[in-house]
């Protein structure tokens, strides 16, 4: 019985590709984080009778101003440096101060609802 003399090089062959097919599917599960230091940011989702408008305050000094988003509207987002950042919301003249410590890779909804009550939800983006 003879053996073919190509079976010698097949086999170290088809074991380096299932090795390096391995250590690729192995090497990007690792690293599937969906955010890499992005600054957070935030958005209006106005579902009360009045508009609606943001201040967001950073830790650093700077200031991001989402303004006068219409009842049944939502704003996009804002992005702003990472930090203790104060939110000051404004519905019906009526102001509404949160301070939140935001992180990177962060969003965060603030919610109006129908008898505009004023909700938050930070959400990371990784998740």
């Amino acid at each position: 019985m003879s053996k073919n003399p190509n079976s010698f090089v097949m086999k170290p062959l088809k074991i380096f590709l299932l090795i390096l097919i391995t250590a690729f599917t192995i090497a990007s599960l690792s690293s599937c984080s969906k955010c890499k230091n992005e600054d957070p940011s935030a958005r209006i989702i106005n579902n009360g009778t009045e508009k609606a408008s943001v201040q967001i305050k950073t830790s650093g000094g700077n200031t991001v101003n989402i303004n006068n988003v219409d009842p049944g509207t939502s704003s996009s987002y804002a992005s702003y440096a990472p930090g203790l950042v104060t939110f000051t919301i404004t519905v019906s003249n009526n102001n509404y101060v949160k301070t939140v410590q935001m992180e990177d890779c962060y969003n965060y909804d603030i919610a109006i609802d129908g008898n505009n009550n004023i909700t938050e939800t930070a959400i990371d983006r990784n998740d």
